[in-house]
Order: C-alpha cells, then structure tokens, then sequence
C-alpha cells in the first residue's frame, strides 16, 4: 500500500549550516491491508515520515508510492484527491469545539461536497461502528478522551480511506482508553480490510496491534520485520533499548544491585529463559530441573504476547559449577530453548 524508495527528507536551505537532514534514505513497504507500525525515540524523524504519505511534507529526494501513485509527482487536485483515500487520527484528536460529535465526522464529506441525506445515512452507522451511536449530538467538552478519539476514528473514516494513518493517537490516554482504542483499530482493521500505519513510541501499543514493524533512529530504519520476530530478536542497539523496559522479565532492583559479570568461588549464575513457538507449551522448567536438582531457584517469570503469539521468560539462578552449567547448556540446545546469561550473584 505504500513504498519509501530512498526517502531523504531535509528542512532548510542547503546552503544553511543549521540544515537538518529528518530522514535519511529511507527504504521501507507497507503491507496491503497490514497494521504496521514505526517506532522510535523523539526526534527519530517518525512524524516527518507519516507526513510524507499523505504530502504534508515533501521528500527532498526518493520516491514516496501510495496504492501505485507516486506522492510527489501530485498536483494541489491530486493531492486533495489522494487525502480522501488516506485518513488520519492525532494525539490530540483535533475536533471542532462548535461541532457537535455528528458534524465533526461529517466535516470531511460536507467539504468533499457530498449531499446531505447521504451524509446523513454515512454519519449513522460510522458512529455506531466506533460505539457512540448515541453521543451523536455531544460536543466535544462532553466527552471523555476516549470517546473523542473514536469521534476522530469516525471522522478519518467518513471518506471510506484505504489506509489509516496514526499519529501517537493513544499517547494522551489512560491505560484502559488504550487498550479499548487499540481493539477497535483492530476491529476495523479486519471488517474493513484497512491498512493501518502508526507512529508511537510506546512499546505496548505495537506489541498488541501491529504484525509487522520498522524502528527508526536518527531518520534511518534500522531494522524491520515482523513485529514477533523483531521483538523477540533485535539486532540493532536501538531496538534493543526500546524494548529493555517493556518485554521480558524484570528482575527487582536489589538482585540487579548485587549482579557482577564474572562468577567468584561458589555464585550462581542468572539465566534468563525465553518460551516462544514450539517451546511455549513444552514443560520445560520441571526437566530443567530434574536435570539440575532441586538447587534451581526461579527468581521472576512473566508471559504474553505479541503480535498475537506467545512469549514467556523465566529468570532462574543456580550454581555457577562448570560441571552443572554444562549440564544445563547441554539441556538448553536439546530443547531448543532460547537463553541469556544475565550475570552472577554470591
């Protein structure tokens, strides 16, 4: 649905020593009918990418193709033409305060000059579709932050869009919000076949929604892929940070404290083990052990999904005895079970 082919953007003149290069060879497909969603920290150049989808912005060189029509070669007619295909939510949901909940939604039809019965008869059943059938006649100051980004939902779809872009559209709400906005992505992502694109950098948001993903640092995709795959293997020191604080099992701080990297005469070793795919149901833990003896400790353990496929770690401790690591390594290549020496404790 849409191609970056060597997207550079840059903002000032080049002959400006205070240039600022935004995006910096961007190379990056988003899937037909996919939610895909680009991370990373503030100032990655994230904004500046969705923007380019819809010609907000204008690449400085590359090429930026959405549904087969290259952006940049648009005129004003086009670009207003290409918009009524490419809806978009905000963080800040930008509703009209003079506008009832009805009038917000129908703003883009009556702009694109669409008869008022059907204006009518299109408004209807998209607030039904985002669950305020009933709030039709609210303003804004009488809704929840919830409630008006599933106006915003309802106002980006009036149109009937082939892709769906999302600008941290859940960044300014509660956990619960959250959780019910995303569901709803997902439900008009299936019902309508619509291709999703959304910046965040909040880690959850892509973890529940999204199949596939592209971190971005720096204005550069440094890596890309299926979201489960990505997460449970980054590569790249950028991925890897973003992701510390958000997946996997999190030791207390008084055992991180007391960590060293080399073991002295009778530590034990902290190995994080990782249960996805085939390993996820397997019994694991109890052979691991049988094999050990009854001197392993489980430290913290947690399980979840991404992408809609399950991921568990398990931190567990035992003694740092060449002879009983090997055993356990031994173990681990036998099981195919995914591992990661954390440190030694005394």
């Amino acid at each position: 649905m849409v191609d970056f082919q060597s997207v550079t953007k840059r903002f000032g003149s080049s002959r400006d020593e205070n240039q600022f290069t935004a995006l910096d060879g961007v190379d990056l497909s988003v899937a037909r009918g996919a939610i895909t969603g680009i991370i990373g920290r503030s100032g990655a150049g994230k904004s500046t990418l969705i923007r380019l989808v819809n010609g907000l912005e204008k690449a400085t060189s590359g090429r930026v193709v959405v549904d087969g029509v290259e952006v940049g070669s648009l005129s004003e007619t086009g670009l207003r033409d290409l918009r009524r295909q490419v809806g978009m939510i905000f963080q800040h949901f930008n509703l009209l305060s003079s506008r009832t909940a009805f009038d917000n939604v129908a703003l883009p039809l009556e702009i694109a000059g669409v008869d008022k019965n059907e204006i009518r008869a299109k408004v209807g059943p998209l607030l039904d579709l985002v669950g305020l059938g009933d709030k039709a006649d609210r303003y804004p100051s009488e809704l929840s932050g919830g409630q008006k980004q599933r106006i915003g939902i309802a106002r980006a779809l009036a149109t009937s869009p082939k892709l769906l872009l999302s600008d941290e559209a859940t960044s300014a709400l509660d956990p619960e919000t959250t959780q019910s906005i995303l569901a709803l992505l997902k439900q008009i992502n299936a019902e309508l076949g619509l291709t999703v694109l959304l910046i965040t950098h909040e880690m959850e948001v892509v973890k529940t929604i999204a199949s596939h993903v592209a971190v971005i640092d720096r204005g550069k995709i440094v890596e890309q892929g299926r979201t489960f795959d990505v997460f449970t293997g980054a590569k790249h020191e950028t991925t890897r940070s973003l992701l510390s604080a958000s997946l996997g099992t999190q030791l207390p701080e008084w055992i991180r404290g007391s960590m060293k990297p080399q073991p002295g005469a009778g530590d034990r070793i902290l190995v994080r083990l990782i249960f996805f795919g085939d390993t996820a149901f397997q019994p694991l833990t109890g052979r691991l052990v049988a094999e050990l003896g009854a001197d392993v400790n489980i430290l913290a353990g947690s399980i979840e999904e991404i992408a809609g496929e399950p991921y568990g770690s398990l931190v567990v401790a035992y003694p740092a005895e060449p002879a009983v690591v090997e055993r356990a390594n031994r173990f681990y290549a036998e099981s195919g079970l995914s591992t990661e020496v954390l440190g030694y404790v005394a």
